[in-house]
């Protein structure tokens, strides 16, 4: 993993409880951003763990869940993790994991919580939510409580799972082995716009691997490396997408559209919507379609016009079902902790728009 960044001026420092580690005053809130693969490649499987060796970009973008942090109500004598709509065991809940990761590493001895958490990106659709979530319940808890710092959260993202660690500081990484190794990568020069097409229908992360792996569809290390490197120099100049296309190919698309055929649909349409790049997010069943900066930047012309296409894109498809959603490239500034007085309850909207 990369290592620990200086905190610039004005950034988010964890509120200072006092040395016992309590909870600090107020409503805690942070943003959640789902993130999109630039690229995913898909290696073989480590003996050690069973995991599979890949490398992507993960890109955090505008399309965001909203977790606030708080002191349960009285009698409350544990933890709890409020999210209406989501119905998930309590042992099956990454933020809720998250949670109890990070009492048992710094020993915060707050008394119980209650960790709310407004959906918007949707469960299961290879957006990387259900980690996302984790990721901010991570931050909230450290700027809750004052303990630990960067490094531990993304020591306890890891053992939560592939996609954590790369979303305790959201932004743009470079990841390898199975999602723990990071190398952050400068933020993109131009925006570009993203179209998000959600599918009324979910795939289990592990169906669409083992899918994948009786398609024989993984490469060999030394073509995963070559990838690797491939994604970097592309991206590590502030470049706002590789201009080789294959390197944004999607090893894991053909197992999803095979798992889930109306996906082919998905992406018909999102050519039809005049996307430049059109593929499956991670392991689906999200369609993710990009408008690239260029064509904007050239002659004057705006700076966000690729956002201003996929807004365009999303409004032509307007009688869609899921709606379709405009979003774009976001920072570790977007998800920065803040807190609130108990009474600024209502929440904020992402940085997205469903047309």
């Amino acid at each position: 993993m990369s290592a620990d960044r200086a905190v610039p001026p004005g950034a988010e420092r964890p509120v200072s409880p006092g040395d016992d580690g309590a909870l600090a005053p107020g409503l805690h809130r942070a943003l959640a951003p789902a993130k999109v693969n630039l690229g995913l490649f898909v290696g073989p499987v480590r003996e050690s763990d069973g995991r599979h060796e890949l490398v992507s970009v993960m890109q955090s973008i505008s399309l965001a869940d909203e977790l606030t942090l708080e002191a349960a109500p009285a009698g409350v004598e544990s933890d709890e993790v409020i999210c209406p709509g989501v119905q998930t065991a309590p042992e099956d809940n990454l933020a809720a994991a998250a949670l109890r990761a990070f009492r048992a590493s710094t020993g915060w001895r707050a008394p119980a919580l209650r960790l709310s958490i407004v959906k918007r990106i949707p469960v299961a659709a290879g957006l990387g939510g259900g980690s996302a979530d984790a990721a901010a319940a991570l931050r909230l808890s450290r700027h809750a409580s004052g303990l630990g710092d960067e490094r531990l959260l993304r020591t306890l993202g890891a053992q939560l799972g592939a996609d954590v660690p790369a979303q305790v500081s959201p932004g743009r990484w470079l990841a390898s082995g199975a999602g723990e190794c990071l190398r952050e990568l400068p933020p993109p020069r131009a925006p570009f716009g993203v179209l998000v097409l959600a599918l009324p229908a979910a795939l289990s992360t592990a169906a669409v691997y083992a899918e994948a792996d009786r398609l024989a569809l993984s490469r060999t290390a030394q073509a995963l490396e070559e990838r690797r490197l491939e994604l970097r120099a592309a991206l590590e100049h502030g470049a706002a997408l590789p201009a080789a296309t294959e390197l944004l190919h999607n090893d894991l698309q053909r197992a999803a559209v095979s798992l889930c055929p109306p996906i082919a649909d998905a992406l018909a349409q999102a050519r039809t919507a005049r996307a430049e790049l059109v593929f499956v997010s991670g392991s689906g069943p999200t369609v993710v379609g990009l408008f690239g900066p260029a064509l904007s930047t050239r002659g004057g012309g705006s700076r966000d016009g690729g956002v201003e296409r996929a807004r365009a894109a999303a409004a032509s498809l307007a009688d869609r079902v899921p709606a379709p959603i405009c979003a774009a490239p976001v920072d570790a500034a977007f998800a920065r902790p803040v807190t609130l007085d108990v009474s600024e309850r209502r929440p904020r909207a992402s940085q997205s728009s469903n047309q």
